[in-house]
């Protein structure tokens, strides 16, 4: 969990006593700002989450990358002959697609 989901889970909890103590005493203006405090903190830690889910994602994203490069160069590496035949079937279906008639 980063700074961001702890603060905003803070934030959050802080706004719900506020809010119960202006229910308790019958303060609206506490139960309007502890609504405020929550809505902060379920942003802050919206956000937080966001975060973290977005370094998580380019962690996979580099981990496969590097994966899919080793891959490839293994199988040229071991498979040559199948490797330029593959190539060259894409070049030629890349060819096809770009002639014009």
């Amino acid at each position: 969990m980063d700074g961001d989901r702890m603060e905003g889970t803070a934030k959050n909890m802080g706004g719900k006593l506020e809010e119960g103590f202006g229910r308790a005493t019958g303060d609206v203006k506490s139960q309007v700002e502890g609504k405020v405090k929550q809505a902060v903190g379920t942003a802050q830690e919206l956000y937080g989450q966001a975060r973290e889910t977005a370094g998580d994602a380019a962690a996979i994203v580099r981990r496969k990358a590097g994966s899919f490069e080793e891959t490839i160069r293994e199988n040229v590496e071991t498979r040559p002959y199948t490797a330029v035949a593959i190539a060259l079937a894409i070049g030629w279906f890349i060819g096809r697609l770009g002639r014009s008639y």
